[in-house]
């Protein structure tokens, strides 16, 4: 298995990135968490679901817990070139970083579903509500799970260079209202695509 901490990390490793000319790789298997987020907020930024006690993501020897989950309007990574109309990021922390798990968004004509609840919600200012019990991030996972790996950064200030990437290769589909409903609230909350500067891009699978 090869692993980001034994890549050669570039002296620039900002995020997101387009997703491209990708190195297969023996990558940990993706798992899908168990447990519910608390709470839920519009913080100014984004609709942003904390967890009290979240599930752990492991890569390799290294383990990660979540913290929260948070969308952005349209996706902050490329895929071969193409852009998604969002992307969620689950973000785990660890002792020597962070890990987030990035999942693009396209629209579908669709019943409501697990998005609409995370996407409608809250449409005000202000401080965490309780989230729904319908809100699961299981919801938010594709069937697929082959995934991107790479080291690059937190896509908000301060933008720190200590997160280790994982990008599903799949997207799930979600209701184009609720896409439109988000992007009233937040028409760009997406940071550019930034310079890859030799880094690798791992890939766990065929796409």
């Amino acid at each position: 298995m090869v692993s980001t901490q034994r890549m050669q990390r570039a002296r620039q490793a900002a995020s997101s990135l387009d997703l491209s000319a990708t190195i297969r790789a023996r990558q940990p298997p993706l798992r899908s968490w168990s447990k519910r987020p608390d709470t839920i907020v519009n913080n100014g930024h984004t609709i942003q679901l904390d967890f009290a006690e979240g599930d752990t993501l492991d890569l390799g020897d290294r383990r990660y817990a979540l913290k929260q989950f948070h969308f952005h309007h349209p996706s902050e990574h490329l895929i071969e070139g193409k852009r998604f109309a969002m992307e969620v990021h689950f973000v785990h922390a660890g002792t020597d970083g962070l890990a987030v798990v990035g999942v693009v968004m396209v629209c579908r004509q669709a019943e409501r579903d697990v998005q609409k609840d995370c996407l409608d919600k809250p449409r005000e200012l202000g401080s965490p509500v309780s989230a729904d019990l319908a809100i699961h991030p299981r919801g938010l996972l594709p069937a697929q799970r082959t995934y991107y790996h790479y080291a690059g950064s937190l896509t908000t200030p301060p933008c720190s260079e200590t997160v280790d990437w994982i990008v599903l290769s799949q997207p799930i589909e979600v209701d184009e209202d609720d896409i439109a409903s988000f992007a009233k609230l937040y028409p760009m909350n997406a940071r550019p695509v930034q310079n890859r500067d030799r880094r690798f891009i791992l890939s766990s699978g065929p796409h």
